[in-house]
């Protein structure tokens, strides 16, 4: 069994290869099963109970993963994070584990490679301005996710209650040839963006529909339990609602409100990126229709995220294995050629 480690990890999912994977698993489906959730008491009362989180899924004849989150709220006092998560990939005929892999890493990955994809479809074309709203891994990770698919992208804003937290966000991406600015007015910012993506874990809006212009696509990563938002009722209002699964809508607060209150209907969902990636017929699941239409993406992550960028870590890695075996076979002069 081989051991990827968070650096073997992130070199393994670079996005240009992600996103054609996410869509491609996306395309052909696999079982899911829904996640197991288990809390674990400690051996006294006075730490929270330790919550692990199980989320299998396979494809028969190939492959089998599960992967396991624990969130252990009493770590802040151990100096420890607060969650801690792996990856463990099987061969789904055998059961011959293949390989352990970086949970928090190939999370992070697939999330912001998640957005992008939904990109693909839902944001303008001609996208030049994002704004990236929170500090956090996944939100370091967004532009360039979404330079894959929108390679126009030259200014990125990014925002967080920490003004000190959005530069040092924002700094590495000059570096990396972005126009990038931490900003203040995050009202303002908005107005102007092409592209807003949140990835918060807040619990009231912090988008306002009034902010966003026609054309302008949201993308919403936090908000996956009933008592997060991150966007007000008015963002779904007259908005082309789509999904990462049908299973956001029973899951976010973003979604659950906005129902409940009458804003739009499961009836009312364009469609998921599985539609979308299987491009079944129909105009609800064609993806943006025009230059004026605002789109929004609401995702809370899969199971099915998680195989597919698993999988790809561990075909990358046989496919090296197996170039050094035959350039070290080859006679002299050969491997180079």
């Amino acid at each position: 069994m081989q051991v990827f480690d968070a650096a073997a990890t992130r070199a393994a999912l670079p996005f240009e290869r992600l996103i054609p994977a996410l869509r491609a698993m996306f395309a052909s489906g696999c079982e899911m099963p829904a996640r197991h959730v288990h809390e674990i008491a400690g051996p006294g009362d006075a730490d929270a109970p330790m919550t692990s989180l199980l989320m299998p899924a396979w494809q028969a004849g190939r492959y089998y993963g599960v992967k396991v989150i624990n969130i252990a709220p009493g770590n802040a006092a151990r100096g420890l994070p607060g969650l801690h998560a792996s990856y463990l990939l099987h061969d789904a005929t055998t059961g011959v584990p293949l390989a352990l892999i970086d949970g928090d890493e190939l999370t992070t990955r697939r999330t912001a490679a998640a957005s992008a994809l939904a990109a693909s479809w839902l944001a303008p074309h001609d996208a030049r301005h994002l704004l990236v709203v929170g500090a956090g891994r996944i939100a370091r990770l967004l532009p360039e996710a979404y330079r894959v698919v929108r390679p126009g992208i030259e200014r990125v804003s990014v925002w967080a209650r920490d003004a000190d937290r959005a530069e040092a966000c924002a700094a590495p991406l000059r570096a990396r040839g972005f126009e990038a600015a931490s900003v203040r007015d995050l009202e303002a910012a908005a107005r102007g963006a092409c592209i807003v993506s949140t990835a918060t874990l807040a619990t009231e809006p912090l988008i306002h529909g009034a902010w966003l212009r026609p054309g302008t696509h949201l993308d919403l990563i936090g908000s996956f339990t009933p008592h997060m938002r991150e966007a007000d009722d008015a963002c779904f209002a007259a908005a082309a609602i789509y999904l990462d699964d049908t299973a956001a809508l029973r899951k976010s607060g973003d979604l659950l409100g906005p129902m409940q209150r009458g804003v739009f209907t499961e009836a009312d969902v364009r469609g998921t990126l599985t539609t979308l990636a299987r491009g079944e017929p129909g105009s609800k699941t064609s993806g943006r229709r025009d230059a004026q239409e605002r789109t929004v993406f609401k995702s809370v992550g899969l199971a099915l995220e998680d195989l597919a960028a698993a999988t790809l870590v561990y075909e990358t890695s046989a496919t090296s294995r197996s170039s050094h075996s035959v350039a070290a076979a080859a006679p002299i002069g050969f491997a180079n050629r």
